[in-house]
Formats: C-alpha cells, sequence, structure tokens
C-alpha cells in the first residue's frame, strides 16, 4: 500500500506532531521481523554499517544510550 503524505495531512503536522506521530508507529512495529518483511536495500545498508562499525567500534553509541540521554534532556 503507497502512503500519499499529502492525502493523509501529514504534510500539514508540525515538526513535534510527525515526531509524535513517528514515535506512535514506531511503537506499533513487532520486537521482531521475519527476514521476508525486511526490504533487499535495508538488509545492504545493514551489512555496510555493520561493516563500517567493525573498523571503527568505537564511534557511535548505542541506541538505548541516546534515547535515555534525550530523555534527560542532556
Amino acid at each position: 500500500m503507497a502512503i500519499d503524505i499529502q492525502a493523509l495531512g501529514i504534510d500539514q503536522l508540525s515538526v513535534p506532531e510527525r515526531l509524535d506521530l513517528i514515535e506512535r508507529i514506531w511503537e506499533t512495529l513487532p520486537e521482531q521481523v521475519g527476514a521476508s518483511e525486511v526490504p533487499d536495500w535495508h538488509q545492504d545498508e545493514l551489512a555496510k554499517r555493520r561493516a563500517q562499525a567493525d573498523v571503527a567500534p568505537a564511534v557511535g553509541k548505542p541506541w538505548r544510550e541516546v534515547v535515555d540521554q534525550l530523555e534527560r534532556g542532556s
């Protein structure tokens, strides 16, 4: 199903409203998805990022750490 941002009125939302919508959609996703549900280009991007992480493992932070910092406002 193609999503039309304009038809849904998402383009009329403020940035905070869009971010809230993204969070609400994210929360509806299951913890685990089957490989058949992940597009090939996502798999390719993940492979590329894993390879980059192996080269420079000290770069970046775990997602949970970033979210915790944002929630604390620091």
